[in-house]
């Protein structure tokens, strides 16, 4: 038992010094002014413009996301792995979607911009072909822009997510649902969706928050002129003009609330779905 507490010290080490002493950091400093005096100016601000607009933004963001996400990802990943589909598929897929779930960031926005900025690659060729995007409507630099590159690495990251629960539907179940008569949209009615509704419910909250906790992405696609919470927190933390770090705290600590929301609904939904994973 000395020797397990040894191991796992370092890990409980590093949770102290980089998760939970800078979160009770965030907490306090949330509820301080510039002298160091108790406040709740901080936080009653965040009720006002243009924060709430901040976190309206990014909370449609990040459902928009999570719901398209979730659902293509699933679609996708069943596809590959349904009984009849070559292991081939499976292993292409799993293994170029453990690469795309982590390709974010500056590398991400600027391959979107190559593609379909105002002069990019897909954008000219559509437009040589008498469609422009732009003229339609589109506009990558927006809300829409934002959701579109998102889902680049939403979708591989639901698919990773949601492989175990799909494997847990074992074929007997689908066996003895045809002997009994059921037909394959019966199958998914009464057996196939109920039992994984759980994981599926679980994987969005995940997406959710995934999106929901993204910088680099929307900064380096839009410049930051779409305002979001953590890009308002960044402008706060490095900016000499609109420097202000306790607000930054107070807009941190509102992401904790929404990502404690989304956890308290994860953590239940996760217990359910682990009892049909093997």
């Amino acid at each position: 038992m000395p020797f397990a507490w040894l191991v796992v010290t370092p890990f409980f080490l590093y949770l102290t010094l980089f998760l939970f002493a800078p979160a009770v950091s965030v907490l306090v400093g949330a509820f301080k002014d510039a002298e160091g005096n108790t406040t709740l100016d901080n936080v009653t601000t965040l009720f006002d413009e243009p924060y709430r607009g901040d976190f309206k933004n990014s909370i449609e963001i990040s459902l928009v996301t999570a719901l398209l996400g979730g659902v293509l990802g699933f679609l996708i990943a069943y596809a590959a792995i349904r009984e009849g589909t070559p292991k081939v598929v499976r292993t292409t897929l799993t293994t170029f979607s453990g690469v795309a779930a982590n390709f974010a960031g500056i590398p991400l926005a600027a391959a979107f911009i190559a593609a379909l900025g105002t002069i990019g690659v897909v954008t000219r060729f559509l437009a040589d072909h008498g469609f422009d995007l732009y003229q339609h409507g589109f506009s990558l630099f927006s809300l829409r822009g934002i959701e579109l590159v998102y889902l680049y690495f939403q979708i591989p990251l639901m698919i990773l997510v949601i492989a175990p629960a799909i494997d847990g539907l074992q074929r007997q179940w689908r066996e003895a649902a045809s002997n009994l008569g059921a037909s394959p949209l019966q199958f998914w009615r009464y057996v196939g969706l109920p039992i994984l509704t759980p994981s599926l419910l679980g994987a969005m909250v995940l997406l959710f928050g995934n999106s929901f906790s993204a910088y680099a992405t929307a900064y380096g696609l839009t410049g930051g002129f779409v305002p979001l919470v953590p890009i308002r927190i960044g402008y706060f933390y490095s900016g000499d003009v609109l420097s202000n770090p306790h607000l930054a705290e107070a807009l941190a600590l509102g992401m904790f609330v929404v990502l404690g929301l989304m956890m308290a609904v994860y953590v239940p939904l996760q217990r359910i779905s682990s009892r049909w994973v093997r």
